[in-house]
């Protein structure tokens, strides 16, 4: 572990010389790269100091055991060393958890997919709470949800939704989401008060540029129609609602709610790329084989994950076996718990396997 501490160490000096060079800012994808780096590396950089102060202060204290006479100076170094060797563990432990590889994804913006599973109209009721919970956790984190096509069901809710979610970490934030996701309820259409289980799948993907996820344009097809959502006069009146069609793989992408033509097509083509690297990852997951699935999950939208259970206020991730019994505010946007410790599982899951030695 030193060692590769001292390498980034290295780096991290290496990097923020070159930053400050007089042509650092002419080619601002480099710099701006550059910038980022040296950012990441700081964190890492400033608890290894942290820690290297902590091990330099202990060797002091065990000197003066050995050859401390006086038993109020030996005593005074027992006290320190009572109280620096649990620092010392805790950092250990933090460096790490941060020398943890970070999946390259984690920064980048993230195309949220729900849809309605068994369940009928119940499961597209669910759907739109799912909606519902999602948006709220977006508002009260700072990050930025957009509807890019939706289909309503016939009793509320939505058949499926597909947003697009832009902010810091989106993607690292949400991944963890993807999945089938179980409600237990009375459902509104139900006479005699049964509990009904339904449910919903919800998708999180990473949103790809054209250099990671290439696509053949002959190979898509494109159709324009009139929006039906929000958006105000040209509603219904122009055709500026777009539809792809991926014949390859045979995925179908829609976008309509902005009211330019070409920004529709721009965002229905960040989905699509979104949705073929998806399969692209499903392959190389599949010849990867089961050591890759962890116990968090692999992502696969046809893992079940979570159950919510309204007549016992309750929700299971089933991953991790981790309930709460504060169903109303989770439902209102409060998954932060979840999210962390799905986070420590999966980084605890890492260790274990020996991404850090």
């Amino acid at each position: 572990m030193i060692e590769k501490l001292e390498e980034i160490k290295h780096r991290f000096e290496e990097v923020g010389q070159l930053i400050v060079q007089p042509d650092a800012m002419s080619d601002m994808k480099k710099y701006s790269q550059l910038s980022k780096e040296y950012k990441d590396l700081e964190k890492i950089v400033t608890k290894y100091k942290e820690y290297s102060d902590v091990i330099s202060n202990i060797d002091n204290a065990r000197e003066v055991l050995k050859t401390e006479k006086d038993d109020e100076f030996r005593e005074m170094a027992k006290m320190e060393l009572d109280e620096l060797e649990p620092q010392k563990e805790m950092l250990e432990q933090a460096l790490k958890q941060m020398l943890i590889p970070r999946d390259p994804n984690d920064d980048k913006d993230a195309i949220l997919e729900i849809r309605a599973g068994t369940g009928g109209d119940e499961a597209a009721i669910f759907a739109g709470d799912l909606f519902r919970m999602y948006q709220r956790f977006c508002e009260k984190s700072g990050l930025k949800l957009t509807v890019l096509d939706l289909t309503e069901g016939s009793s509320g809710g939505y058949k499926e939704i597909v947003c697009s979610v832009t902010g810091t970490e989106p993607y690292g934030t949400l991944k963890f989401e993807s999945g089938v996701h179980r409600v237990q309820r009375v459902p509104q259409t139900e006479t005699q008060g049964r509990v009904h289980t339904s449910a919903a799948t919800v998708a999180i993907l990473p949103e790809m540029d054209d250099v990671e996820v290439e696509i053949d344009m002959n190979d898509v097809r494109k159709d324009t129609f009139c929006s039906s959502g929000p958006g105000g006069q040209s509603v219904n009146t122009t055709y500026s609602a777009v539809r792809l069609t991926h014949i390859p793989t045979g995925i179908v992408v829609s976008c309509q709610d902005q009211k330019s033509q070409i920004k529709n097509f721009e965002k229905a083509l960040k989905v699509l790329r979104s949705r073929i690297y998806e399969i692209e990852l499903a392959k190389h997951n599949e010849e990867v084989g089961a050591q890759r699935r962890s116990m968090v999950g692999s992502g696969d939208r046809s893992d079940k994950i979570r159950t919510y259970n309204y007549p016992q206020s309750r929700v299971t991730d089933h991953r991790i076996n981790y309930s709460q019994h504060n169903l109303p505010a989770i439902m209102d946007g409060e998954i932060n718990e979840f999210i962390e410790q799905l986070r420590i599982a999966e980084a605890a899951e890492k260790m274990k396997e020996g991404a850090v030695e």
